[in-house]
């Protein structure tokens, strides 16, 4: 399920990174560590009175500077125009309206999206500065008055928010293979997108991070249809120098979340990096089914070893991901590019497949058998049964007398149990532990 992305575009200084902090009910600095991909924190999914939504923090716009910075500025926002739902045009309460804040109105009327003015900074609510009336002449209609800072008015805001938003978006049907490709820049991603379909879908280029946006190329093949979501390369953190580079990253992770199949793309004249880690992670956070393509693989001298060498040093350095499979691939001469697409065929079988509760415990009756569930401080956990109640990822409920003494050990234990005996290749497996009797 893909939810709805609203945006919030204003020039500098507006307070557009403090409405998104309140909105997203917590304070984000700009970069927040965490397993997966170290990222900027200007895409968060939230949710007001039950209906979820992606909110996008944007650069400040100076449209009609001639300084490089706005210039990238305008760009991402030009971009972000063709992705969000709808826009949160904020404006200085205090500062009142100037030509910035025209020039951007112009650019927003042109996309033709959904606009929501938002005055910012009002102190008074009971008396309206002259900037709320001045800015009716914009063309958005009233602005909704709001102190971001204060947290006044943003029930307001996000009432009609909500009314202007769809419950979610979903693009394409069940039966579609949403794909992406993700991995660091200039890896091939591009290159590899067109020689599947065969034609220059995407502009190829040398030069890093020449994909600004995530281009969605749908197309049959074998009476199967897919979708490809070929996303822009995700930098390290301390190379994002400029807006645009960060808003790469918030289209790459949005990519991510729209995929059923995330396909990590490594230069096989690099090597897995610590970046490659960071972007897998993030899929296999979000659950994910995976592929590692190793690319450029027609530029490595071989040997007789080469092949598992290169296996040993990928499976060290994603070793929480040991059950997904490893392609050698080059874009460039079509190496073994049918076999990635068995693998995408196998992995997406794997990744709906259902498995009856009678069998799911016979299996899981044998485990406790040899090894039996641990105590906790003299009290022994008791497992019941498990049951999967779900697909994409596949889902497993454990039932247990007490949820708080079961260790994530023998939870793990578990789910290499279900691996070992169904397969689930390529696929996170989803893990919850229930006390019995609950649903």
């Amino acid at each position: 399920m893909v939810y709805p992305m609203v945006g919030i575009v204003g020039r500098p200084n507006v307070g557009k990174s403090t409405l998104f902090n309140k909105i997203s009910g917590q304070r984000i600095s700009i970069v927040e560590d965490k397993p997966g991909v170290t990222r900027d924190r200007i895409y968060v999914n939230t949710e007001w009175l039950g209906k979820k939504f992606v909110l996008v923090d944007t650069g400040g716009l100076e449209p009609n500077s001639d300084d490089e910075f706005f210039s990238k500025i305008r760009m991402q926002v030009e971009t972000a125009l063709k992705t969000v739902d709808l826009i949160l045009f904020v404006i200085d309460a205090k500062a009142g309206l100037n030509p910035t804040d025209e020039d951007i109105a112009n650019m927003l009327r042109r996309s033709r999206k959904k606009v929501i003015l938002v005055l910012n900074k009002v102190d008074n609510f009971k008396e309206m500065p002259n900037s709320y009336y001045d800015s009716m002449r914009l063309g958005f209609g009233e602005p909704i008055a709001i102190s971001a800072s204060n947290g006044l008015g943003i029930g307001d805001l996000l009432d009609k928010v909500i009314k202007n938003i769809p419950e979610y978006i979903e693009d394409y049907d069940e039966d579609t293979i949403k794909i992406s490709f993700i991995g660091r820049p200039n890896v091939g991603k591009s290159s590899l997108v067109n020689k599947i379909v065969g034609e220059e879908r995407v502009i190829v280029s040398d030069i890093p991070g020449t994909t600004r946006d995530a281009i969605d190329t749908y197309f049959e093949k074998d009476d199967k249809k897919y979708v490809i979501i070929d996303t822009a390369g995700m930098r390290k953190k301390g190379k994002i120098t400029d807006q645009i580079e960060r808003y790469s990253v918030i289209r790459a992770l949005a990519a991510i979340d729209k995929s059923d199949i995330c396909i990590l793309v490594i230069d096989a004249t690099e090597g897995p990096t610590e970046q490659d880690t960071k972007i897998v992670g993030y899929a296999y956070e979000n659950k994910k089914a995976l592929i590692i393509a190793v690319n450029k693989w027609d530029l490595i001298e071989k040997s007789n070893e080469t092949v598992n060498e290169y296996t040993k040093l990928i499976k060290e350095k994603f070793s929480f991901i040991d059950f997904v499979p490893i392609i050698f691939i080059s874009a460039k001469t079509g190496q073994r590019l049918n076999k990635l697409f068995e693998e995408i065929n196998d992995i997406w079988e794997e990744y709906n497949k259902r498995i009856a509760t009678g069998i799911l415990n016979d299996v899981i009756n044998e485990a406790l058998l040899i090894n039996p569930p641990p105590a906790d401080k003299g009290r022994p956990l008791k497992v019941y049964y498990i049951t999967q109640y779900g697909i994409k990822p596949p889902s497993f409920a454990v039932f247990v007398n007490d949820p708080e003494i079961m260790h994530f050990s023998y939870m793990r234990f578990l789910e290499n149990t279900i691996r070992e005996n169904f397969g689930f290749r390529g696929v996170p497996i989803k893990m919850e532990v229930r006390k019995k009797g609950e649903k």
